[in-house]
């Protein structure tokens, strides 16, 4: 989902056909800054690149002319929505319905042309981001487990501005998730909650991408969602607590939480603040169904 970061600019992660009818699309890390009045993406976060790393491609806000669903003429590309930008159209994917629904609402938003007085230049509203995005109503889901693939539904009507699915429910695997292709019935059973963050090293303090994945028993990163042997695997019985940092200001990242281990504390940031506080829950609630609530790791270690 978009969230607003240090710099009250709205970002997250899209997919995108670079090269216009390829088919091909990308993933990339989007900036909206509206102060600047431009739409930019990265390889990643450029938290996570080196310093200095050049942007993949940006857009300007007053070349924008409108933001819709495309889902009708990219039926192959799922939770598809088109930026019309004169001549050429830019066509990105969501992660799911409300995630579309959301950057189709901001990116509008964020370039309506205001009527200029004699003399000036029309310009973008120049809404902050926090105003773009609270003027969003949220959309619920629900999810199920079928045939041990997790199903995606929406629960709750589109709000105001909101563009639906035509009626029907939205039906998507969680994204980052491609285990569900790759490992085994039994191993997807087990699994609580998968997807991509980036870690911080013990010894180099590099952050690095990797694959997590949380099951009734452990947390294990993968350095990719191809791998079957993880890197590293952290016993739920090993772990203190899970919560949001409280060094992030100094570490000058967002959406960052962590592990309180026996051993260090472990420092992961998500791509948003929704991913975060999902992992966070998920993990503390895993903690608790293993050991019982109000048991710390020490208390189990005795």
């Amino acid at each position: 989902m978009p969230y607003v970061d240090r710099q009250n600019r709205i970002c997250g992660f899209l997919d995108i056909e670079e090269n216009e009818n390829s088919g091909k699309f990308l993933r990339r890390y989007f900036i909206l800054d509206t102060m600047q009045g431009s739409l930019v993406w990265f390889m990643d976060n450029p938290q996570n690149l080196p310093k200095g790393a050049e942007m993949v491609g940006s857009l300007k806000l007053t070349y924008i002319s409108k933001v819709s669903d495309a889902t009708k003429l990219r039926p192959k590309a799922e939770f598809c929505f088109v930026i019309n930008a004169g001549m050429r159209k830019f066509y990105l994917q969501a992660n799911d319905q409300q995630d579309l629904v959301e950057w189709v609402s901001v990116l509008n938003n964020a370039t309506k042309i205001t009527v200029p007085r004699s003399g000036e230049s029309p310009q973008p509203s120049g809404e902050s981001a926090l105003e773009l995005l609270g003027s969003l109503k949220q959309v619920s889901y629900k999810m199920e487990i079928v045939a041990g693939v997790p199903i995606i539904t929406a629960t709750q009507e589109k709000g105001e501005g909101q563009i639906g699915a035509e009626g029907e429910g939205v039906r998507k695997g969680p994204p980052n998730q491609p285990y569900y292709l790759s490992r085994t019935p039994q191993e997807q059973e087990q699994v609580i909650k998968a997807g991509y963050c980036v870690k911080q090293g013990a010894v180099m303090k590099n952050w690095k991408r990797r694959y997590f994945m949380l099951d009734e028993n452990a947390l294990s990163y993968f350095k990719s969602d191809l791998e079957k042997e993880p890197l590293r695997v952290i016993q739920l019985k090993e772990i203190h607590k899970a919560q949001e940092c409280k060094q992030s200001d100094l570490m000058m990242r967002d959406n960052l939480f962590e592990l309180v281990t026996t051993s260090r504390t472990f420092y992961i940031q998500s791509d948003s603040p929704e991913e975060m506080h999902s992992w966070i829950k998920a993990i503390s609630g895993a903690i608790v169904a293993q050991r019982g609530p109000g048991r710390s790791a020490a208390t189990v270690h005795q």
